[in-house]
Parts: C-alpha cells; sequence; structure tokens
C-alpha cells in the first residue's frame, strides 16, 4: 500500500495542487491522480481560514468519490457539518472564511456542495485504519487503547486532541504531548496541531505545517515514511506555531 498522506489544507487550494504536482500526481477532471497508483489521504481540516475552501472541499470529494484517497474529519470539518445542518455554532476562528464563500455562491449550487460534503462527512470513519493496522490516520491523533473504537471520548481526541480543558491566550485548547506516551505499533499519521517542521515523535508523525498560517503543507508518501512540503503562499503568522504541553 503506497499512500501520500496530507497535512490539514485549511483552503489553501494552490499549495495544495502545488503539493501533488511535486508528489507526481496529475490533475483529471477536477482531482489528482497518481501516475503509479499511488492514493492521496487526507488528515482533515479542508476547509476555513485559507482563500479557496471550496475549491480544495470539491477536490476532496471528486477524490474520494473516484476511490483515489481517504479522508478522515477534523474539528473544522465537523464545525462546517453542524453548520450546514443549520445548527448554532460560532461562525468565527475560521469558519467565516467559508462561510463568506458559501454565501457567494447561487442557491442550487450552494444546495448542492451542502449534499455532497455531508454525504462525504457521513460516510468518512472517524479514523482510517490501513495497510491491515500498520498504518493509523487521524486528525489530531489516537491513543493506543482507542483504535478500534469509536466512543465519545475517542471521537473528542480525534478531533481536538489530548485537550487539558485550560485555553491558550487566543481561546484555543491547551493540548497535551499525547505522542511521547504513545508505544503503539501502528504508525499513527495526525495534524491539528501546527508545528515548524513534520514532527516525527516515537512510531508517530504530525505533519500540519501550518499552511494557512503561512508555514508549509506537508505530505508524508507512506511506506517510505519521507516528507514533501511546499511553501505557503499565506502571510506568516509565528503566534500560531507553539509547543504543546
Amino acid at each position: 500500500m503506497k499512500i501520500d498522506v496530507i497535512g490539514d489544507i485549511h483552503g489553501c487550494f494552490q499549495e495544495f495542487y502545488d503539493l501533488t504536482q511535486k508528489l507526481d500526481y496529475e490533475w483529471h477532471n477536477g482531482y489528482p491522480v497518481h501516475r503509479s497508483n499511488r492514493k492521496l489521504a487526507f488528515v482533515g481540516d479542508l476547509a476555513d481560514r485559507g482563500p479557496q475552501s471550496i475549491k480544495v472541499i470539491e477536490a476532496v470529494i471528486k477524490t474520494i468519490d473516484n476511490k483515489a484517497g481517504y479522508y478522515v474529519p477534523g474539528n473544522h470539518c465537523n464545525k462546517l457539518y453542524r453548520y450546514m445542518l443549520g445548527n448554532k455554532v460560532q461562525v468565527a476562528h475560521g469558519l467565516e472564511t467559508t462561510a463568506a464563500e458559501l454565501e457567494s455562491l447561487d442557491e442550487d449550487q450552494r444546495r448542492r456542495l451542502y449534499e455532497r460534503f455531508m454525504e462525504l462527512y457521513d460516510q468518512s470513519p472517524l479514523y482510517h485504519v490501513l495497510d491491515q493496522g500498520r498504518l493509523v490516520i487521524a486528525h489530531a491523533g489516537i491513543r493506543e487503547d482507542y483504535i478500534g473504537k469509536t466512543h465519545k471520548k475517542v471521537k473528542e481526541f480525534v478531533l481536538y486532541g489530548d485537550i487539558t480543558g485550560q485555553t491558550n491566550p487566543d481561546g484555543t485548547p491547551v493540548r497535551r504531548d499525547w505522542a511521547k506516551f504513545y508505544n503503539g505499533k501502528a504508525f499513527i499519521v495526525y495534524g491539528h496541531t501546527p508545528v515548524r517542521e513534520a514532527r516525527f515523535v516515537g512510531n508517530t508523525v504530525n505533519i500540519d505545517t501550518g499552511a494557512v498560517f503561512g508555514g508549509h503543507l506537508t505530505a508524508l508518501r507512506y511506506p517510505e515514511k519521507e516528507i514533501v512540503s511546499v511553501k505557503s503562499s499565506m502571510p506568516l503568522d509565528e503566534s500560531r506555531f507553539r509547543e504543546i504541553e
């Protein structure tokens, strides 16, 4: 099994396009296809904050529809899903950029995108266990004893990380560094917390290198465990890159 796992895209379509080209994918009918039948995987957080969330969502939907990749939701995907359902959510922390894009569509286009994204979300697992259990893709990571389970605490961990209940000055939750304590046999690929460069700790790697905050968009090539990145075109926000507790 050969997979290229891409970190949190957050609406950075140009970086997504450039990264797939660097990984030797060619774009056909609106989605990337590899000449050697490698597949893509996405760790969630497709939208919010970046300039082209809709284009990213549409490309990922086509990738999954054509069985050319794997997708797991992130916390921003979960919030967008609840927003599309009409639930009361705070249109902030990036969702406002996606909401503005959606409002610019005509009613039929918007309804169709809602249907397609919600179908993608509904049909996707909370996390993927691949390569006969040797690879796990989970948005914010996963504890060893949670693999194979989907109860409420697992969902909270996978979407938000190992949160302490405290908040940072910008309102984001303080997260523990769960990867330091992970001793499982499955290799865990995750994102969620922006880091300066792909962070390998034990049998885990965080590939959210802050594309939407001016860092890089990063992919992990599996099973090679090679890192491939492209520089972000977004302005650098140093405050978004912080150490995990």
